[in-house]
């Protein structure tokens, strides 16, 4: 009987603590207000690259906030992507370093963000990684947030 009603207590708490859970702030409504970067900003590498890759999987175009922020890492060559080396970066003037903000969510085969929160407007991320022979890969992407 107190084991039934042990695993009925443990089974609840787990239940609760799932959707309890706050949004965790990824960008704060002071870094959106902060202007745009000047200048042109590189995202694209052309020829052949044996560095990692940076995947941006998800959300797709307009989402409200929290969204899920999904990035997956692939390495080449036999190498493995150095969770360590991973570096977000929100571009601003100043540049906003969002690494701490993301790094319980970094895996070795890449980013899982259940709940990022977010004000609304459009922000551009760049995603900085190496593998374990020391080869730099880079992914820029924008979030768009719509009003709620």
């Amino acid at each position: 009987m107190k084991r039934t009603i042990l695993l009925g207590l443990i089974a609840a708490g787990l239940l609760f603590s799932g959707a309890a859970r706050a949004a965790t702030q990824l960008i704060t409504e002071e870094e959106a207000r902060l202007p745009p970067p000047k200048g042109a900003i590189a995202a694209d590498r052309r020829g052949i690259m044996r560095g990692p890759k940076v995947e941006f999987v998800s959300p797709g175009d307009s989402v409200n906030s929290p969204l899920r922020l999904v990035l997956k890492f692939e390495s080449y060559g036999g190498a493995k992507i150095d969770p360590e080396s991973v570096k977000v970066i929100f571009l601003r003037t100043p540049n906003v370093d969002l690494t701490a903000r993301v790094k319980p969510f970094v895996q070795p085969d890449g980013i899982n963000m259940q709940d990022a929160e977010l004000p609304p407007g459009e922000y551009t991320v760049r995603v900085d990684i190496k593998d374990s022979d020391g080869r730099p890969g880079t992914a820029i992407f924008t979030l768009k947030v719509a009003p709620k």
